[in-house]
């Protein structure tokens, strides 16, 4: 399919991109130097500010969303919508409060309390990897090239600064108020698409009609344990470091909790606009080469100039709200809690940080070009290091069910260790539980492997005390 867009659209995107430089860095310009400041801007999020960044930053996989929809129909619905939902309502009644009550600044600074260096250590390498924005970068460079015509590399490079660039002097604040931004776009762009869609192409009929039976199944004719091992990996949202980081910039634990019960509102309306719209693109492109670029097919089908330009600008708005956060979080991760750590935590922290963002913006352009399948992304990440950070942050926060520091870091290494070795065994170009060993996704053993060294430690009566005390 050949992709057109005219001079309006061109102005159009390339006002968006304007619009988000500029909020970044006059944010930037506000910026204090203090560590609480940079890094979780100074905890005054209220609740509206909450739900805008959370919702928009944890909602960046919309080409993903959208490969995922024209393959299996509103099993997407069902695999990377409510089982979210599901966690996120555990995550606010289970840890938002206690979070925000601990007064850290990162998951590390958490571990490093009940556990110690080692497993802080650990536990940021994991939580480094499992924000990758990778994955967002892909999508980013994805859409510059095919509005561009530039070559892959210089969309992503193009596509990281522009998203990234002014978070070096803004940090978190910056973060949050081009979210904001974002949150308004992405809703936008497809309240855009939709009436025109329904319009040139009818309604539910024309979509029962024209997709295949599975696509309106719960499954979409996948095998039980594929549906099962997304499930679990909805576990990531107990780990995320960007709901961490937002319930500890909340103004209270009382924000916390709540911010996050309104985002899910918010996630159920997203994800039912983009079903649709996803079961639309089915219905009137059936032979399109390239699933992933099933939205922009769409939109080339159904809009105009003008509403073009605008739905393109949310989509690069969904995939940007999330990309920063997680570049910001990467460059924490990296200089504040693994190189200022392991340093006897001696400099500044901020100063680590800046330095961080620029080697995990390298790093993950890296693996963006290693592996460039967005879907493939998640999975790998999420199949891999869910299983070593999930018990030990989890239960940190629940003094009696902690285990010592030594029992904590072989469970965390364990987790990561056997789901990866497991992984790599049956690496195929495929995701499809035959490719491993006994038919069984990674995720499950190393959930196993760490599950058994907790009860052991459990059992041991092992109440160690490291690097501070149980919080």
């Amino acid at each position: 399919m050949q992709f057109s867009f005219s001079l309006v659209d061109d102005a159009i995107i390339a006002l968006y991109f304007g619009g988000v430089l500029a909020v970044g860095f006059l944010t930037a310009r506000k910026q204090g130097k203090e560590t609480i400041e940079y890094l979780l801007a100074g905890r005054s999020l209220t609740t509206p500010i909450f739900v805008m960044t959370l919702v928009s930053s944890w909602y960046g996989g919309i080409l993903g969303v959208g490969e995922f929809s024209y393959r299996y129909g509103i099993s997407n619905w069902v695999v990377q919508g409510a089982p979210y939902y599901v966690f996120a309502f555990i995550f606010a009644f289970l840890l938002a409060g206690r979070i925000r009550k601990t007064d850290f600044a990162t998951i590390p600074d958490k571990l490093h309390a009940s556990y110690g260096k080692p497993t802080a250590v650990l536990g940021a390498v994991l939580t480094f990897f499992l924000m990758t924005p990778a994955p967002y970068i892909l999508m980013t460079a994805v859409l510059l090239e095919l509005l561009t015509g530039w070559g892959y590399l210089v969309c992503v490079v193009v596509g990281t600064l522009a998203s990234t660039i002014y978070l070096y002097s803004g940090g978190f604040r910056s973060d949050v108020n081009t979210n904001i931004l974002e949150f308004i776009l992405m809703f936008a762009c497809f309240a855009v698409i939709l009436p025109f869609s329904y319009d040139k192409l009818g309604g539910f009929d024309f979509i029962r009609t024209h997709v295949p039976p599975l696509h309106l199944t719960w499954n979409g004719g996948n095998s039980i344990q594929f549906v099962v091992v997304w499930f679990f990996i909805a576990l990531w949202t107990l780990v995320d470091p960007s709901f961490h980081q937002r319930c500890y910039a909340a103004k209270t634990p009382e924000v916390a909790k709540r911010g996050i019960l309104w985002s899910i509102l918010f996630w159920f309306i997203f994800d039912a606009m983009t079903a649709t719209a996803g079961l639309y693109a089915r219905a009137a492109i059936p032979d399109l080469q390239q699933p992933v670029m099933a939205y922009p097919a769409l939109a080339e089908l159904v809009l105009p100039p003008i509403a073009k330009g605008l739905f393109y600008v949310g989509m690069f708005a969904t995939i940007m709200s999330t990309l920063n956060t997680l570049m910001f979080v990467s460059a924490t991760t990296l200089g504040r809690d693994i190189v200022w750590r392991l340093n006897d935590q001696r400099g500044n922290d901020v100063g680590w940080t800046k330095a961080g963002l620029l080697v995990a913006g390298v790093l993950s352009i890296g693996l963006s070009l290693a592996i460039p399948s967005v879907i493939k992304l998640w999975y790998t990440i999420g199949t891999v290091i869910i299983p070593g950070l999930l018990l030990p942050l989890v239960m940190s926060y629940f003094p009696r069910l902690t285990v010592g520091p030594r029992y904590a870091f072989v469970a965390m290494m364990m987790g990561w260790l056997v789901s990866l070795t497991w992984l790599v065994a049956g690496w195929s170009q495929q995701i499809g539980a035959e490719n491993y060993p006994l038919g069984v996704e990674p995720m499950y053993p190393g959930l196993i492997a760490s599950i058994a060294v907790w009860t052991a430690g459990k059992a041991g009566g092992q109440r160690e005390y490291a690097g501070g005390s149980k919080q």
